[in-house]
């Protein structure tokens, strides 16, 4: 029995840990939270470079911080921005083209996209009534014409007839009186020829206005460019001067230039004497982010917005884009010095 009691002893297996073993514990803890915490860095790293740049809103101008101690133009490198702000393109020679007189629109020749030439035909008003004036007028040109005609040759035959009574009264063979009455045909005579000839020159001047009313039927594009709006249509009513009560057409279409597209943005009045006139640009339309267009401040207009504490700067495009469209959105990155 006491044999059988020492072998089982001997099979007991030691339970007692080593003194280093809580030692070892807090090493493995102080390891396990250091890998969380460079785990944690590296993520908000990766998610840092992964996130899509701060844009400005459209009329905002975002500012590029530099180190206190450095102005932008010790910092800056070549084509470097030192300001950005959001802005719209616009065309600076644009016009919604209407008729000069009331009429009816019988002929359209303009669609929008349309390129036109300074001086084409875009729409055709009905010439009736002042076709009927231009002739009127014109009968009555004729008509004082004739009457000039008749006024010359009487006072063709009133100044002979007044020469032979001044020398019948100097020779005294006619009373004072009897030249005194030939006197005054001989000016009433005078008198009439200038009376024909002044209105003569009445009925020239309404043949001429009638003649510029039967032009002004025929509307004309005042300059070069493309048809953005075309507003009206055959059949309508247009005037220059009044709506008519929404019935009639102010306006046949509108035409841009599109060689005076141009970037309207506004800057904060605390930054714009960080912008100079003719100060190189990078610009950005949002249509194509991709694309990066040079340009240069055209303008800074001198004046402030007092509601929004920005001033208005006009950008220019130093290069001609067939993909830039009025009112389209834009970005412009104010250089510090070109870039070439």
């Amino acid at each position: 029995m006491t044999d059988r009691a020492a072998l089982l002893n001997q099979l007991k297996i030691e339970r007692t840990e080593p003194a280093a073993a809580p030692r070892r514990g807090r090493l493995v803890a102080i390891a396990g939270a250091a890998a969380v915490v460079i785990a944690a860095a590296a993520f908000a790293a990766v998610r840092l470079a992964d996130a899509p740049a701060e844009k400005s809103e459209p009329g905002v101008a975002r500012v590029v911080e530099t180190p206190p101690s450095l102005s932008p133009a010790a910092t800056a490198t070549p084509g470097a921005s030192i300001l950005d702000a959001s802005g719209y393109v616009v065309a600076r020679r644009q016009a919604t083209v209407s008729a000069k007189i009331t009429g009816k629109v019988v002929a359209v020749l303009i669609e929008e996209g349309q390129r036109v030439e300074a001086g084409e035909v875009i729409a055709r008003l009905d010439d009736a009534n002042t076709r009927a004036q231009v002739a009127q007028a014109a009968a009555l040109v004729e008509q004082q014409r004739a009457n000039l005609t008749a006024a010359r040759v009487a006072f063709a035959n009133a100044i002979p007839t007044f020469d032979r009574h001044r020398a019948q009264f100097t020779s005294a063979f006619i009373s004072a009186q009897a030249f005194d009455d030939a006197k005054a045909r001989y000016d009433a005579t005078q008198t009439s020829l200038d009376v024909a000839a002044r209105a003569l020159e009445v009925a020239e001047a309404n043949l001429a206005f009638a003649q510029r009313n039967f032009d002004d039927t025929v509307v004309r594009a005042p300059f070069a460019g493309i048809v953005t709006v075309k507003a009206a249509q055959e059949g309508e009513m247009v005037s220059p001067v009044s709506a008519g009560g929404g019935f009639t057409r102010t306006g046949i279409g509108t035409i841009v230039d599109m060689e005076s597209l141009e970037v309207e943005v506004d800057v904060s009045e605390s930054f714009i004497s960080r912008v100079e006139t003719g100060a190189p640009v990078a610009i950005t339309l949002n249509a194509y982010p991709d694309r990066r267009l040079r340009g240069r401040v055209l303008a800074i207009i001198p004046t402030a917005d007092r509601a929004k504490a920005t001033v208005k700067v006009r950008v220019a495009f130093d290069e001609r884009d067939a993909g830039v469209l009025p009112e389209m959105g834009a970005r412009v990155a104010f250089l510090a010095n070109e870039q070439r």
